[in-house]
């Protein structure tokens, strides 16, 4: 199993905000700056103003959902959405996009699993119109490579470019406006634990497969129907991803799943050979063949400059049929990397997961 980070391909953002350099500028020029862009940011929508480092905010509180509350005040819930359940996370910002849309962290600790660790999180712009108050937003589980602790790199920064490849998508109409879920995927940096609840360690699968999507549920307008619930993941994230789906199927409809592994392979699976079974995919599909359903979407990615494409073959031969549908993005020149992914996503596979899932309907009297 392929256990690099792929953290190399964020930018220079952190959670602590920009780099220092225009920190060094004297309050006076800070003043002016401010004053003369004031314009600009406003007839930007203030985006502009946090792009070019004008203003920080990062670390501050945050919250998504406002124009939910009138919906949900009214009354007029619609067939298949579910609002907030409650109760509300906090989350704290750590970066504004250009297009004003928002990442926020905050730290769970699961219903279920009993494992504390921190979920970042993005809505699309389109989350907060209020045509779209009464409507529910797709979910899209997204896990990282390596160890995936003690964050997941999807969402400490814009470097990988997933949440604009979404807002892009969204805009030219080749993906839908997903609500982007990015918890961390292991208990620890030491050791990988395939996503799964292996006996006597930390109950990861339990992590992601019930507490995530329940925190999800708590804190924003998600669709009742498992065709509101997909997962995307790069290398061990990858067949976090993928599993889940197979294993899931009443919750979960579709995964991208990038520079994948096939089956569990972690050493703390030794003398327990029987719950590594019921976490091996290809013991899954098979099973979920056997029982006819549900229908699962499976898309793998990857890239020319990396190994791993028979094996996704294979499986797509071996187990793709009945309810289990398999396609292969071949990413040109792509590398085992989190960049590379994003890219082959631009280039199909999030409109191929696009036309799966459920889509946020707008009110029509509503602008």
């Amino acid at each position: 199993m392929q256990h690099d980070q792929l953290q190399g391909d964020g930018d220079l953002m952190t959670e602590e905000g920009p780099l220092t350099t225009g920190r060094r500028r004297s309050k006076r020029l800070r003043r002016l700056l401010i004053g003369g862009a004031l314009a600009f940011t406003l007839a930007a929508g203030g985006g502009a103003a946090y792009e070019y480092g004008l203003f920080s905010d990062i670390g501050d509180p945050v919250s998504f959902g406002k124009v939910q509350e009138s919906a949900a005040a009214a009354e007029e819930i619609r067939s298949g959405v579910s609002m907030p359940t409650g109760p509300k996370s906090e989350f704290v910002r750590t970066y504004r996009m250009p297009d004003g849309t928002q990442i926020g962290r905050t730290t769970l600790t699961g219903a279920k699993s009993g494992f504390t660790g921190d979920v970042w999180v993005w809505v699309p712009k389109q989350y907060d119109e209020p045509r779209y108050a009464k409507s529910a937003f797709p979910v899209l589980i997204s896990l990282p490579g390596g160890r995936g602790y003690p964050t997941n790199y999807w969402g400490t920064g814009p470097g990988l470019g997933l949440e604009k490849a979404v807002s892009d998508g969204a805009k030219a109409g080749t993906s839908l406006p997903f609500i982007l879920i990015m918890p961390v995927h292991n208990a620890d940096t030491k050791h990988h634990f395939d996503a799964s609840d292996i006996p006597g360690e930390p109950k990861m699968g339990t992590w992601m497969a019930e507490d995530i999507p329940d925190f999800t549920k708590a804190n924003f307008r998600t669709f009742t129907s498992r065709d509101g619930w997909a997962f995307m993941g790069s290398s061990a994230g990858g067949f976090g991803a993928f599993k889940h789906v197979l294993k899931y199927p009443d919750r979960f409809k579709a995964a991208i799943a990038s520079g994948v592994d096939i089956v569990p392979d972690s050493p703390l699976w030794k003398g327990n050979a029987q719950a590594m079974d019921e976490n091996n995919p290809e013991k899954l599909a098979e099973k979920l063949i056997k029982e006819g359903g549900p229908d699962v979407y499976i898309n793998f990615q990857i890239g020319t400059k990396e190994t791993g494409r028979e094996k996704a073959e294979k499986f797509m031969k071996e187990y793709g049929k009945g309810p289990v549908h398999t396609q292969l993005q071949v990413i040109q020149d792509g590398e085992h990397n989190g960049k590379s992914y994003v890219r082959g996503m631009r280039e199909g596979a999030l409109e191929w997961i696009s036309k799966v899932m459920l889509a946020p309907t707008p009110d029509p009297g509503v602008r």
